[in-house]
């Protein structure tokens, strides 16, 4: 599978702050990237920096070849880049499908008509397992519905990238086998790509075939799950007393046809 994302030198300062510094990553066609660590380590900023929130005070983003770095969110959703968000602001007088729908419109880039934004919807909604009445209000959510709506409105806009930033936050442990499991089927269904930001280690190392570490706005380690859970570095600055349990449920994590991509 041929490059998709290429992050080179990629630095974000805010005064005499350096929040991303100098970070640099390749993604494939087709992977499910992890990017992980600390609180505070630029994992979000650089989702920002991707997906055209903030502009890159140094350094390259390149999809399929094209440079994006200080494109406008619009453009860079228009090349195919879709991002969930941490905390979900639904349109809540708005019905699911509404809500959904709207974000088909905004990532079609050209008019599409009604019939068409509802059927992007209705797929993404599919997919995403999300209740198939179109008369449900967003209110009835709890906290799992509103992150998969959160991640359905970003399958809308029909992305071949897609940005799941903490998509596990607030939910049991079900919940977070469920979600985690959508990913995989989005990845395996529709052939998308994922970065995929979690502090939920376990869940995450399962299902991802990379990571990439950030400590200080810098990436401290890359590589497969199991070499990344066992490296000292990481297990110092982030998995601490974790490691060991993280180290078991990596290697115990069933290999599939998707663990061969690197």
């Amino acid at each position: 599978m041929g490059t998709m994302l290429e992050v080179r030198e990629l630095t974000k300062r805010f005064g005499g702050f350096t929040a991303v510094d100098r970070i640099g990553f390749d993604l494939a066609e087709g992977e499910i990237l992890g990017l992980i660590g600390p609180n505070g380590s630029g994992k979000s900023t650089t989702f920002n920096l991707i997906a055209g929130a903030l502009a890159p005070s140094a350094g390259s983003i390149k999809l399929d070849g094209r440079e994006i770095g200080g494109l406008a969110p619009t453009q860079v959703c228009h090349m195919g880049v879709a991002r969930t968000y941490q905390i979900p602001r639904p349109f809540r007088k708005l019905t699911i499908l509404e809500n959904v729908a709207l974000a088909a419109y905004y990532g079609a880039n050209r008019q599409i008509s009604r019939s068409e934004a509802w059927k992007r919807a209705e797929e993404a909604m599919t997919l995403t397992r999300l209740p198939a009445d179109p008369g449900l209000r967003v209110d009835g959510l709890g906290a799992a519905g509103l992150k998969k709506l959160e991640l359905a409105r970003a399958l809308a806009t029909q992305p071949r990238l897609l940005l799941a930033d903490e998509s596990l936050g607030g939910l049991d442990e079900q919940e977070m086998d469920q979600a985690a499991d959508m990913l995989s089927d989005i990845r395996r269904e529709k052939g998308i790509t994922i970065i995929w930001v979690e502090h939920i280690m376990g869940v995450l190392m399962r299902v991802v075939d990379r990571c990439v570490v950030l400590d200080h706005g810098e990436v401290i380690a890359s590589g497969l799950p199991r070499d990344v859970a066992h490296d000292p570095k990481v297990v110092e600055v982030y998995l601490g007393s974790d490691a060991e349990s993280i180290q078991t449920q990596v290697a115990g994590r069933q290999a599939g046809p998707e663990a061969a991509v690197c």
